[in-house]
């Protein structure tokens, strides 16, 4: 559905990417489960292996169920390709791998996921490469962060734990001056809430886990490429712009144009590091996101309606939901995420480490669990889980503080949720 009327979200979200089945007329997306594929003939063999025709050579570069969710994900976001991988961990090395070089660095935003703070600050450093931590809502020192050596701009657009929302324009900006891709973690938002190739994003990647798939059944991730940067401006990106030897010299930007990144995605990435997303975990996210915006209208409206109650109640130090008008982040997330803030959010609860602990005990609707973007709610104590890695400092510059307890408001009756709530803070204040 890339050619003719322009629909409207609603409908992408289901028929984006997916036709009839050919052979038996299907009408749902068949889960092809297969790991290699007949050729015509060895001339047919030979193209597909030269990137000389698209097509399916074998499953863990290319695979008809997964390529129907890269083509829904890539058009609800409004780029012009995707590929899809086995988490959204895997998503973000995916993303970076083509851009990198043993020296070089990415900037990232201090407020991420615990585990991409890890994944960035220890990890990456295995490839000669690092990173550079810096507060986005500092803009100043974003843009004195850029060296000669540094290839990506990377933040989340509703920030995991704290529900921050990221200036995305102001930051594309500094990311086009240094002449490197702004890659955007839109996990949280979904494409529903905001679409970040329109506010300068080159790159958007997606833990398919969370509210894509919105059930808790799969892992998976994906990388969609706006198709907008220019790889050969300058000598940054050699893996896009020069002769690729595995391909007999074949340079992927001048012979792919705006495709270049996804296909080298899929030629290059799935094809050497093999993070693979199997098609029955690309099934179970087609039929997740097709009643994303329904679910994310109600996790929306859950989720201010219970950070409303929790701002008002006098054993709640403070609540980070940027959907209040008292947030920081109110005007920014009105503009960036005009239908709503999320459902992801934290609270500091009075009685610091040990309140916390009792809280999420007592909780019984609420899920203890390391997940987020699920119907159910969910709710964890980043300090002592998902963010335990990090130093203290690190914790507190990331939302994660020791006092600190992470809400995923689900899709249930508010009111059973604020119950459930009110019996837990009262155990935990006692």
């Amino acid at each position: 559905m890339t050619d003719g009327p322009t629909y409207g979200f609603d409908t992408l979200q289901i028929h984006a990417g997916a036709r009839p089945d050919p052979a038996t007329g299907a009408r749902q997306t068949p889960i092809y489960q297969t790991t290699a594929y007949v050729f015509r003939d060895t001339d047919h063999a030979a193209a597909l292996f030269n990137l000389q025709e698209v097509g399916f050579i074998y499953s863990r570069l290319t695979n008809p169920t997964v390529a129907v969710l890269q083509e829904r994900i890539a058009t609800l976001e409004g780029g012009v390709g995707a590929v899809c991988c086995s988490s959204g961990h895997a998503a973000q090395i995916m993303a970076i791998f083509p851009l990198m070089g043993p020296g070089k660095n990415i900037i990232a935003s201090t407020r991420l996921y615990g585990g991409t703070v890890t994944q960035f600050s220890q990890t990456i450093k295995r490839f000669g490469w690092s990173c550079k931590f810096v507060d986005f809502d500092d803009l100043d020192a974003v843009r004195a962060a850029v060296d000669d050596d540094t290839r990506a701009i990377f933040g989340e657009v509703i920030a995991n734990p704290g529900g921050h929302i990221m200036d995305v324009r102001a930051i594309a900006d500094i990311a086009d001056e240094a002449g490197v891709p702004l890659i955007i973690d839109n996990t949280s938002a979904t494409p529903y809430l905001c679409r970040p190739i329109e506010h300068g994003a080159t790159l958007v990647v997606h833990s398919t886990t969370k509210y894509l798939t919105g059930n808790g059944t799969v892992t998976g991730g994906c990388v969609v490429d706006s198709g907008k940067f220019d790889w050969s401006a300058n000598d940054k990106f050699p893996s896009l712009s020069q002769p690729e030897p595995a391909y007999h010299g074949l340079k992927f930007h001048e012979t792919f144009g705006a495709l270049a990144y996804t296909f080298h995605g899929i030629a290059i990435g799935l094809r050497d590091l093999g993070m693979t997303m199997n098609p029955q975990a690309a099934h179970y996210t087609l039929m997740g996101i097709e009643t994303l915006s329904l679910r994310m209208d109600r996790h929306v409206a859950n989720a201010k309606k219970i950070a409303e109650w929790l701002e008002n109640d006098n054993r709640i130090e403070a609540v980070t939901y940027a959907g209040l008008k008292s947030s920081p982040y109110y005007e920014r997330g009105a503009k960036l995420c005009p239908k709503g803030a999320g459902a992801l959010f934290t609270i500091a609860v009075k009685g610091g480490y040990e309140a916390c602990v009792k809280l999420v005990e007592a909780l019984e609707i609420f899920s203890h669990v390391a997940n987020l973007g699920d119907t159910r709610s969910l709710v964890i104590h980043s300090a002592s889980t998902t963010h335990r890695q990090l130093s203290t400092e690190q914790q507190v510059a990331a939302g994660a503080g020791p006092n600190v307890v992470r809400i995923s408001v689900g899709t249930e009756d508010p009111d059973d949720l604020i119950a459930d709530l009110d019996q837990a803070l009262s155990k935990a204040a006692s």
